[in-house]
């Protein structure tokens, strides 16, 4: 069994207001999008002007913020929060939903497009692979928060997290996530990005993908107390994650329906 870190997760704290490590990670997501997916751009000679750019990274940020913590309240805790609705607004104590802050990037980011004028696909294709950046950090963050931890196990890298009240060796669940929905499918699409020239292709896989990547660590993540298992084996993590699998491929499969019949 390893011993988790012991690592603040506040960094500095003035009163009811303080800095965590949670939020800061956001902050280097957003400032690393911010620089590499111009960049992306750029590679793939997409002409945006700079006043587009800074603003639909702007709404992308609401986007995740705003359906993030929407998507969390909605699907994983809308009792308490309707009992507390002053600790809607303290994002800074976590409680965000991947799922929400997807909805909501692509509802800003389609309105953005729609707005001015620009390809959906085109624009979303760089940014995707730069989205697993950001979640790497977020699952990080949930790391040293001590909290989303895994399921009871014996496993030799099992660690008991601190906020853990039955002090049980858990998986790491958080440093899964990290790896497969960070790491790898950042590798795998930005690959992807590089040598598919198809608008859209990039953007389905990446949805799909982390779809499979979540369903698969939630069989060793513990389910939200308040929720549980909600049909049969499946968490609302994994209920969510199939939808995004189904919709990726309704999504590829209407792209390559509409290249073959330019083609006939």
């Amino acid at each position: 069994m390893l011993q988790f870190p012991e690592i603040n997760p506040t960094i500095v704290k003035l009163g009811m207001f303080e800095i965590r490590w949670y939020g800061l990670f956001y902050i280097f997501g957003f400032l690393i999008a911010y620089i590499f997916v111009k960049k992306s751009y750029s590679l793939k000679n997409i002409n945006i002007k700079k006043e587009d750019y800074e603003t639909l990274l702007f709404n992308l940020m609401l986007g995740v913020i705003i359906g993030g913590r929407l998507g969390y309240i909605l699907f994983y805790n809308i009792q308490h929060y309707i009992s507390h609705p002053l600790q809607i607004l303290a994002v800074w104590q976590g409680g965000m939903s991947f799922h929400g802050g997807a909805i909501g990037v692509l509802i800003f980011g389609y309105l953005f497009c729609k707005k001015h004028n620009y390809n959906f696909y085109k624009l979303a294709d760089p940014v995707a692979p730069f989205a697993s950046i950001a979640l790497f950090l977020g699952r990080i963050g949930n790391f040293i928060n001590g909290e989303l931890w895994g399921r009871a196990t014996d496993v030799p890298w099992a660690m008991i997290f601190p906020a853990d009240p039955k002090q049980l060796p858990r998986h790491p669940s958080q440093l899964y996530e990290a790896f497969l929905e960070g790491i790898l499918l950042f590798a795998i699409t930005y690959i992807m990005f590089r040598k598919i020239k198809k608008p859209g292709i990039v953007f389905w896989s990446w949805i799909g993908l982390y779809g499979i990547f979540r369903t698969l660590v939630e069989f060793v993540r513990q389910p939200d107390v308040q929720l549980g298992h909600l049909i049969g084996f499946m968490t609302m993590g994994q209920i969510l994650s199939t939808l995004m699998i189904v919709s990726s491929l309704v999504g590829i499969g209407l792209i390559l329906r509409v290249k073959k019949d330019e083609t006939e």
